[in-house]
């Protein structure tokens, strides 16, 4: 069985529309923090040395509202600020 890989907004890499398309600027390694022109979701967890965007303390954000592939409202619903 295949690892499923979450990338740094929560989305399983496998089912990011992006990376389906083959247009994944990461390429087959996925998603993950580091300084990154294209991601700013990977961007801003590399520049607070977090994993994922769940593991911030100001999740949801902006930058996940404005660039991520989860509904805000549903980010707010799981971080528990809806």
């Amino acid at each position: 069985m295949e690892k499923i890989r979450i990338a740094v907004c929560g989305i399983a890499c496998e089912k990011c529309p992006r990376r389906v398309q083959g247009k994944c600027p990461n390429g087959p390694d996925g998603c993950y923090p580091h300084e990154n022109k294209v991601c700013k979701i990977a961007g801003c967890a590399y520049s607070r040395k977090i994993q994922t965007c769940f593991e911030c303390e100001n999740f949801p954000c902006g930058i996940i509202e404005k660039f991520g592939q989860i509904k805000y409202g549903y980010c707010q619903y799981i971080s528990g600020k809806l």
